[in-house]
């Protein structure tokens, strides 16, 4: 048996009931084939693929919090701290009911291969709780964050970790629980990114990630000698990745028409309206049904089928395996050519497959999204110079992370005979940079 069955074989048997954990492992082993074949006895030998996809440390905790009518909660609090061979953890906490060990695992281990390829020293982890903030009061929304960072403080640092936002976790809950640490430790420092521009947060942090998603699918299509202006994109999602991956489109000449949330989608044939998208999710925190309201050639749908509507890119950006192969099937039928990915792992590995093997342009997540994490690490950057950058400044430094990002992974796949293929290119990427700085570092 090779080395990669072994520990996939062994990563199935030791984290039973991880499904997507499961899956991120075997998508990146599966990948990485080439390059672990050529060096097998030394990567065996010295354990490597075991200690890579084993968390250097897993936290689960929990957290007691009181709602409005005095009723006391308890939820489940994760901190996964995967791996911190190039730099201390970084990783976003999602705040939702679907959150378990396995999905935080799935998101640390994917957060290794991302933050390597940004270039940038920061090393992996992810963190959450299956609390779910809709519906709640800013006051419940406070009890939970400070009691989750009641614990959680004891683990994290600027230099050890330094959470940020995801799903379910905004400018609102990374204030609650800055303030939390701060108050508990008794020291300001960078240690959550995602903050408020009045106390330590990095102008275009908000946009970062939807930002650099078109950042690096304009320089895929160029460097495949197309271009992204004039075309047709179907975006999933209506959050922070969602709605700035729209307001990017516009700007770079594309034309968005569909977004959605966990109830339905919107197809919009004259293209998504940027500023009633915000009023409606960002302001109102309302649903996709008042988006039509405001625009009368709006079309609302219940359900999934973003998908359906022909385009010429697809950006998936709400959540993980949302792109399943009918879906693939459809984008290829209707004439689709490129398809990034904005959420984490939101494409099914038979999905990624058809869609690659019928010639589309595919790039996974962990370099397509990585904008977010980047902007995350400049946000560090200036933290720890007591600096703040403008707009313009953050925004051209995140362009030009994307854009190498794209290179790198488009040389690492062409290196190891798989042009094209950009999904291997980023797992080798990734993988390298790690790999080496684990090897120098001695077996711990």
């Amino acid at each position: 048996m090779s080395y990669v069955d072994e520990v996939l074989e062994q990563v199935i048997r030791t984290n039973p009931a991880q499904p997507e954990f499961h899956q991120a492992v075997q998508e990146v082993l599966e990948s990485l084939r080439v390059v672990i074949e050529k060096n097998e006895d030394a990567y065996r030998k010295d354990a490597l693929l075991e200690r890579i996809t084993t968390p250097e440390r897993q936290l689960l905790f929990r957290v007691p919090w009181v709602d409005d009518n005095g009723q006391v909660h308890v939820n489940n609090g994760y901190r996964v701290q995967f791996n911190s061979a190039i730099g201390p953890y970084k990783g976003g906490l999602r705040l939702h009911p679907s959150v378990n060990l396995g999905v935080i695992k799935f998101l640390g281990f994917e957060q290794v291969f991302k933050n390597s390829l940004t270039g940038l020293p920061i090393g992996g982890g992810k963190g959450g709780s299956d609390f779910d903030p809709k519906g709640k009061s800013d006051r419940e929304i406070m009890a939970f964050c400070q009691s989750f960072m009641t614990e959680l403080y004891k683990y994290i640092g600027a230099d050890t970790d330094v959470p940020a936002g995801d799903i379910g976790t905004g400018a609102r809950e990374i204030g609650y629980m800055f303030g939390q640490y701060k108050r508990i430790r008794g020291v300001f420092e960078g240690v959550l990114t995602g903050k408020g521009l009045t106390y330590g947060g990095s102008l275009a942090r908000t946009e970062a990630t939807g930002y650099g998603l078109l950042y690096l699918t304009e320089e895929m299509l160029r460097c495949n000698g197309k271009e992204l202006a004039g075309k047709t994109v179907v975006v999933s999602g209506a959050g922070n990745v969602a709605t700035y991956a729209i307001q990017k489109a516009w700007q770079l000449g594309a034309k968005p028409v569909t977004c959605s949330d966990s109830t339905g989608w919107v197809y919009d044939p004259d293209g998504i309206d940027v500023d009633v998208l915000k009023d409606v999710k960002e302001v109102r925190r309302a649903r996709l049904t008042e988006y039509v309201k405001a625009r009368p050639n709006a079309q609302y749908h219940e359900g999934r089928g973003v998908w359906s509507v022909p385009c010429d890119v697809a950006l998936p950006c709400a959540t993980q395996n949302e792109l399943h192969l009918e879906d693939a099937e459809m984008l290829v039928k209707n004439g689709c050519f490129a398809v990034a990915e904005g959420a984490n792992m939101p494409t099914t590995l038979d999905a990624t497959k058809y869609l690659q093997d019928h010639g589309v342009l595919f790039c996974p997540g962990k370099a397509a999204n990585a904008g977010g994490v980047a902007t995350s690490a400049l946000e560090m950057s200036q933290n720890s110079e007591r600096l703040s950058w403008t707009f313009e400044e953050v925004d051209s430094k995140l362009k030009t992370i994307m854009v190498n990002i794209f290179h790198n992974l488009d040389n690492a796949a062409k290196e190891y005979g798989m042009e094209g293929n950009y999904v291997a290119g980023a797992n080798i990427a990734g993988l390298l940079k790690v790999a080496n700085a684990m090897t120098a570092q001695g077996i711990i």
